[in-house]
């Protein structure tokens, strides 16, 4: 079902990658589009800077491809927050040798060149999408990765599987977000893709918003738009209103 315009006392969450832009064949290969840093910039100052980033993306990799991105962002699936013009905060982040656990997802990697590592300042990422094949393989070796990591989770993605803060979920940054002054009062909106995100749609619906599923897959959300570019579209009809 194509969600209602968007309220006007709205509290805005995005997630990135499948919503904001789209999935590419690596992590680093996404293109913005180019009309995306102004829509965001301008449904911030429409919902009174109640527009925030979540993402499993660190800070400062959103930061680089939305450089001028005015609102909160909630990085790495909420282990760690950065308000405007503040610096980046841990929140529910591990204590952990993560250069170690870097090296040894890469060791475990190494037998397939078409598995790709992704280092996270706090965790993993092992993508397969150039490897369907090696799907069990990787949900195998990271569950077993994952047991020597008592303070990490597993969180399985789109052809991926990481190991993330156990702590650390979207729905939390969420809750956490809306209690700061910008955001409180509103009505959360939470849109994205993967199931990182039904967590968190879960908890916009909780707290009397909606979620808007992006894509296809079963989601709680009570809404669905096909892709980003529908995403865009009805985000930019909010502000043509």
């Amino acid at each position: 079902m194509t969600p209602p315009d968007l309220p006007c006392d709205a509290a805005l969450f995005l997630d990135f990658d499948g919503c904001l832009v789209e999935i590419a064949e690596r992590p680093d290969a996404i293109i913005v589009p180019p009309g995306t840093p102004d829509m965001l910039a301008e449904l911030h100052k429409a919902l009174g800077g109640a527009v925030a980033l979540v993402s499993g993306r660190n800070v400062d990799d959103l930061r680089q491809y939305l450089p001028g991105f005015p609102g909160a962002i909630a990085g790495s699936h909420g282990a760690e927050m950065a308000l405007p013009g503040q610096d980046i905060a841990p929140v529910d982040a591990a204590d952990l040798d993560v250069h170690a656990l870097h090296v040894r997802a890469r060791d475990l990697a190494a037998h397939d060149d078409r598995l790709m590592i992704e280092p996270k300042p706090h965790g993993v990422v092992m993508h397969y999408r150039a490897a369907p094949d090696l799907s069990e393989w990787v949900d195998r070796t990271m569950t077993e990765l994952v047991a020597h990591y008592p303070q990490l989770a597993i969180q399985q993605a789109k052809m991926a599987i990481e190991l993330r803060p156990a702590n650390a979920r979207k729905d939390r940054a969420l809750a956490r977000l809306m209690d700061l002054p910008q955001f409180a009062g509103r009505m959360p909106v939470y849109a994205g893709d993967d199931l990182t995100d039904e967590v968190a749609m879960a908890e916009a619906q909780s707290q009397g918003g909606f979620g808007i599923k992006i894509g296809e897959g079963d989601s709680c959300a009570r809404y669905r738009l096909a892709d980003p570019v529908a995403l865009s579209r009805w985000l930019n009809r909010a502000l043509a209103v």
